[in-house]
């Protein structure tokens, strides 16, 4: 628990109020740059605000020290107000090395403080960032508040007396670093020193050196005659609804959220998978999972990692697997057995800048039409998309309810982007969730394996040995009226049909599409899905507000559609599809119910600033 009293401290010494801040942490991937943004996010958390992360990552495991290659950041948006993004500009940039500033710099409004280590600024390490003169001599920072400090120096200094060699002082500077941030934003330190004392419980020295950077960062701030533009600056705590939260990943909700769902349907997980970027986080989380029935398989490839799960999926477990979009390309032959089968199966789709190996470490949407379409013939599946890392909960349950309840693959898309960044999250009442509990077929009289539910076309699911319920399945055509296997044209054609009318009827079990923002009677309506959401709605919400006649709709279930979507369009001249990619739900909008959409795309790898959908809704208005 927080401290009240110093709380109240920490605020009346406050100089100004502000509603929400965007500040980046940026340095070399041995800075601790995510470490220090998840503490960061963690105090602002407990002091109450809401907030909305974005780590940055490198793609090389380590490139060489002071490139731009090797930069690594953290963005955090954070506030008294409603926040759905990490932020369109930076309020304040905290750039560790010269590369950090170069990468960086752009993304800070005008006026707006970098806090530097000048220690880092060496002749070496400036040419290494691709600057032809220093930056801190020449004029190429002006219009900017610089805080320049030789937080290096001060870190070594203030750390000597816990023995550390030069490297290992040198590693305490996040720590030093954020004991200043902290000070300018009034956040307790208590949380973060109990955090190093249990990390670094077996090498208490490590722990007591970054406690002391930490509170010498601090100190620096109180007692130091910065420059008057920088001050100390007090964020309120954010109005919300009462209830226990916690900060959450979109990872971490993914793998709580599909333990649920299996738990609601009585089903032991078995998630076999292989590791990628951005998807391996889930099987780190699912791997910790054991006593909840989770088991996790680290398959050679990502073929095996599929083929387990289906197999697991066959003797009656839920199976999970998860990839990337490359790795989802080599899982393709193996989903078409999964959809010929008939078999449950969960396939979280973290998407990725591609193609091929593309920027790995990058988000994208560009593997919607790999999710809807990318299988040999006539193979379709259930698609839903996430669109924040709470959501990502809700959406793992409702994957688990379509898969057991129509026994089909269900494909869960998600991104780089929602995988890694995180957001406050209210704790749910596990027993207000539903439950949806399967029931394994048991009666051997007139069983066969594809005998199908009339309402549903779901078939039986009969776990392999029970007594009298022998049978076979596979990836050859089966008989529609015994499972055996059959060449049939006719049967063909009726097995086709009845896979194809499966996922068409699952829209009347879905909900109906509603509006996020607005109704049928505005101008121009903003169709997005995924991560687009906060970007999208906090365009929307600012036009509305500015008194644009300007509609939203969000859409989670892609295949299939909600039945009375199509409805809602049609009644829009004008609709505008978002998407991080080169215009996929566009095109498929456009084919499904002949509409006049238009796309527009963004593929730089990082997600829509809220003012560039601001700009194309007033475009598309004006055009």
């Amino acid at each position: 628990m927080v401290n009240s009293e110093e709380i109240i401290q920490e605020k009346n010494l406050s100089k100004e109020f502000l509603d929400s801040v965007v500040i980046r942490f940026a340095g070399d991937s041995g800075d601790g740059m995510q470490l220090t943004g998840g503490q960061f996010t963690n105090a602002s958390a407990v002091a109450g605000n809401d907030l909305s992360t974005f780590p940055d990552f490198p793609a090389e495991i380590r490139a060489p020290v002071g490139t731009t290659f090797g930069v690594s950041s953290f963005q955090i948006h954070f506030g008294q107000k409603k926040i759905l993004t990490a932020g369109d500009e930076l309020d304040v940039l905290v750039a560790m090395n010269p590369a950090a500033l170069m990468v960086e710099k752009s993304s800070l409004k005008k006026g707006g403080l970098i806090i530097l280590d000048t220690g880092s600024f060496s002749d070496r390490n400036i040419k290494r960032a691709g600057f032809e003169t220093n930056p801190l001599d020449d004029d190429s920072l002006e219009g900017f508040s610089l805080l320049k400090i030789d937080i290096s120096a001060l870190t070594m200094e203030c750390v000597k007396e816990f023995g550390l060699g030069k490297k290992d002082s040198l590693r305490c500077k996040n720590f030093w670093t954020l004991g200043l941030v902290y000070w300018m934003y009034a956040r307790s330190r208590k949380e973060t020193t109990e955090w190093l004392q249990k990390k670094f419980s077996k090498l208490p020295d490590l722990a007591q050196a970054n406690i002391a950077a930490l509170n010498a960062g601090h100190a620096f701030g109180e007692t130091a005659e910065i420059s008057g533009d920088v001050a100390k600056y007090n964020v309120p705590p954010a109005k919300v609804e009462s209830g226990v939260y916690r900060n959450i990943s979109g990872a971490e909700a993914l793998a709580w959220g599909l333990v649920t769902g299996a738990q609601k349907c009585n089903l032991n997980i078995f998630f076999g998978s292989y590791p990628i970027t951005p998807a391996s986080p889930l099987l780190h989380i699912l791997s910790n999972l054991k006593s909840l029935s989770v088991t996790t398989f680290q398959a050679e490839d990502e073929i095996a990692a599929i083929c387990s799960a289906i197999g697991a999926s066959y003797a009656g477990s839920l199976g999970i697997t998860s990839s990337s979009g490359p790795g989802i390309a080599l899982k393709g032959e193996a989903i078409g057995l999964a959809i010929s089968t008939e078999l449950p199966l969960i396939i979280v789709n973290s998407q990725r800048a591609g193609p091929s190996t593309g920027l790995p470490t990058k988000t994208e949407q560009s593997d919607l039409y790999q999710a809807v379409y990318g299988r040999n013939a006539d193979a379709p599946l259930v698609v839903i998309a996430s669109r924040s890392p709470g959501h990502c909960f809700e959406v793992s349950i409702e994957a688990v309810r379509l898969a057991v309840k129509f026994m089909t693959p269900v494909m869960l898309l998600t991104d780089g982007y929602l995988s890694n960044s995180s957001e406050p999250w209210l704790i749910p009442d596990a027993n207000k969730i539903k439950e949806f509990p399967v029931n394994h077929a048991t009666e051997s009289n007139g069983f066969h394996p594809f005998l199908r539910n009339k309402e549903t076309l779901a078939r039986n699911w009969a776990i392999p040995g029970t007594p009298g319920l022998e049978h076979r399945i596979g990836g050859i055509e089966k008989s529609y009226d015994s499972g055996h296997i059959s060449y049939d044209s006719d049967n063909h054609q009726k097995m086709t049909d009845a896979r194809i009318n499966k996922i068409k009827g699952i829209s009347k079990y879905i909900p109906l599409q509603e509006f996020e923002e607005g109704n049928e009677n505005d101008d121009i309506v903003v169709v997005g899905w995924g991560s687009t959401y906060g970007p999208i709605n906090r365009a929307v919400s600012k036009l509305r507000d500015d008194g644009v006649s300007v509609a939203q709709i969000h859409i989670t279930y892609i295949s299939p559609f909600p039945q009375n979507l199509g409805e809602i369009l049609s009644k829009f001249k004008n609709i505008l599809v978002p998407e991080m990619n080169a215009g996929q739900l566009v095109n498929i909008l456009r084919s499904e119910y002949l509409v006049p959409a238009e796309g527009f795309n963004k593929v730089e790898g990082k997600p829509f600033k809220i003012s560039e959908i601001e700009d194309a809704i007033k475009a598309k208005l004006k055009g």
